[in-house]
């Protein structure tokens, strides 16, 4: 979220826009029983929203749920907060982490925070049994490649899983040019020179990284490679923004608002899940295999907005 736009001044949306609990609750609930299987809690930064154990809770409590998660910049995450989402029933947590080093990682956030904190969060997290841990690092050229290695070393053996994110065009603020992409296939090699891996199987059909574990046993860590190598076609995630508005890619420009049909009495649940099957029956997004062929910028909603 650029300084420059969303400052001390900035007029940010009134509650009564954003979905009350229970609306997501019910959501999620025809979610799952349309065949989905996983929720990911995301943001912005969801640990800023209050009593988000009280959501995690009930979110736990729906049948069909193979798995909760919530994704985070780490910067929350103390002892007793760690707790109170493991007991709430959250499963697993995902923490961004873009450098080790205090400079580069300054340089990215933009407000000082220190990455040794973040890091005492990920070790709060693993105390508390929210794993495996899984650290998210979106490799710029230029910026923090430099530490591609260094964080590999850092994390091997660790029992956490380390995933290398290709900067990508998402939203319109992030200054993105492909020359800035480090290629998934560099990274690779890059890692591989210093630790042999090996690529293995997916856990899933639809799973955006790319795995490889360590030959000498020190674990494993994830490539997601959407700009060199796209997935679109195994795509199955469909994204609620937190004032209801269904995203069916990362990279939409518009969002379908189903926020007006969870408010209307006259809607029942058939109706609303005859909506989101048209919806989602309806996508035709692959735009990160299109990108090339695009002659110019499209408008693109941000992550601080519907997350990763």
């Amino acid at each position: 979220m650029p300084k420059d736009k969303f400052g001390p001044y900035y007029s940010f949306l009134p509650k009564s826009r954003f979905l009350t609990f229970d609306e997501i609750v019910r959501f999620a609930r025809m979610f799952l029983e349309m065949g989905g299987k996983k929720i990911r809690i995301t943001g912005g930064e969801p640990l800023l929203r209050p009593n988000i154990e009280d959501l995690i809770e009930k979110l736990a409590g729906l049948p069909g749920l193979a798995d909760l998660s919530l994704t985070t910049n780490g910067s929350l995450l103390t002892r007793t907060r760690v707790r109170l989402l493991k007991d709430a029933g959250l499963n697993r947590i995902t923490v961004s982490l873009d450098g080790l080093d205090d400079i580069t990682f300054a340089r990215i956030n933009e407000v000082g925070y220190p990455a040794s904190k973040v890091l005492a969060g990920i070790e709060n997290a693993e105390a508390a049994g929210l794993t495996p841990v899984k650290i998210n690092m979106v490799v710029i050229a230029g910026m923090n490649e430099h530490g591609i290695v260094p964080m590999a070393k850092f994390f091997h053996g660790s029992g956490h899983i380390l995933r290398f994110i290709e900067f990508m065009d998402v939203g319109n603020t992030n200054d993105w040019q492909h020359v800035d992409v480090i290629p998934a296939s560099e990274i690779v090699a890059r890692i591989n020179a210093e630790m042999p891996i090996e690529q293995i199987a997916c856990n899933y059909n639809g799973e955006v990284a790319n795995r490889w574990r360590y030959l000498d046993g020190g674990g494993e860590i994830g490539v997601i490679a959407s700009v060199t190598q796209p997935f679109c076609q195994d795509c199955s995630r469909i994204r609620l923004s937190t004032d209801g508005k269904i995203y069916t890619c990362l990279f939409a420009g518009d969002g379908h608002d189903i926020r007006g049909i969870l408010r209307d009495d006259g809607v029942n649940d058939n109706m609303l899940k005859a909506r989101l099957a048209s919806i989602w029956g309806k996508r035709i997004d692959r735009y990160s295999e299109t990108r090339e062929s695009i002659s110019k910028p499209v408008p693109k909603v941000e992550m601080s907005y519907i997350g990763g």
